[in-house]
């Protein structure tokens, strides 16, 4: 083989390289015109949300107590105080998403957009190291939200978020506070305690492990089924911000026929049955 032509084989070779090399990734940035994000573990970036699927503060009823700790705590970490991780815990519907997502708009609104929402889904909690690394040098403040988080089974992610939260060399950016909500105060189900219980050395020792992650938060917040009157408040609310044309005294047998049906009374079986009310009225919302 001459020369040239060896020449012209590595060349080949090298261009060949470079068409299956991956593309040179951009440098970590958090889009200054966006408010919320969804993270995305495997490409290790921050998707914006365009709009996020939300409700104001003011229509949450019945849970005027979790609202204002929450606003108080999200409003001193915007204004770089001291705050709590908080995990939001309670009866199914009751609506712990909903006020994350509304306390972190209404305390954004207050401080110009310097405050940004992400959210991080339960599969991708071991990949949390990786984002607060990234996060840790940024100006704005974060607040990490996971939705309906829990650990089942041989499940082993609790412990990286405990070392997280709390526990590790670095210890949480200063710039970064968790929420979480969970049907589950300390986020195990019963049985899976109770066989740590049965196959620890010392089973004391092994509870105190699974309850000690609901201990790094340090803002509990309970959430419970609600009477008929909270129900009622919650959709004369709704009726009102959405300006239904509809008498109290013709929703209110609709609205408790609509309970029965679902076996419940809830914000979400509220807002349920206002998407059907103002789908029979014709009205958009």
């Amino acid at each position: 083989m001459t020369d040239r032509e060896t020449t012209d084989l590595l060349k080949r070779i090298a261009d060949a390289l470079d068409r299956i090399a991956p593309e040179a990734r951009p440098p970590f940035a958090v889009a200054a015109d966006s408010d919320a994000f969804v993270w995305n573990a495997e490409t290790e970036r921050l998707d914006p949300v365009a709009k996020v699927n939300r409700v104001d503060i003011a229509l949450l009823q019945g849970v005027n107590l979790q609202r204002d700790q929450i606003l108080e705590n999200t409003r001193r970490f915007a204004k770089k105080l001291p705050a709590n991780n908080a995990l939001l815990w309670g009866a199914r519907g009751a609506g712990k998403s909903s006020l994350v997502k509304a306390a972190h708009a209404a305390v954004n609104k207050e401080v110009g957009g310097a405050l940004a929402l992400i959210e991080l889904h339960r599969e991708d909690i071991p990949s949390l190291p990786k984002l607060l690394s990234l996060l840790r040098g940024s100006d704005r403040r974060f607040i990490l939200f996971c939705d309906d988080l829990s650990f089942d089974g041989q499940d082993a992610a609790y412990k990286s978020l405990k070392a997280v939260l709390e526990g590790g060399v670095e210890g949480r950016p200063e710039n970064v506070l968790f929420y979480a909500t969970s049907n589950r105060r300390h986020l195990m189900p019963r049985d899976m305690i109770e066989n740590e219980r049965s196959t620890a050395v010392n089973p004391s020792e092994a509870v105190e492990e699974k309850v000690s992650l609901s201990d790094r938060f340090g803002l509990w917040l309970g959430f419970h089924s609600c009477d008929q009157q909270t129900y009622f408040s919650m959709i004369r609310g709704y009726v009102e911000a959405y300006d239904l044309p509809i008498a109290e005294e013709e929703w209110r047998p609709m609205a408790v026929e609509w309970t029965v049906t679902r076996g419940a009374r809830s914000g979400r079986v509220a807002w349920q049955f206002i998407q059907d009310l103002a789908g029979r009225l014709g009205v958009a919302l």
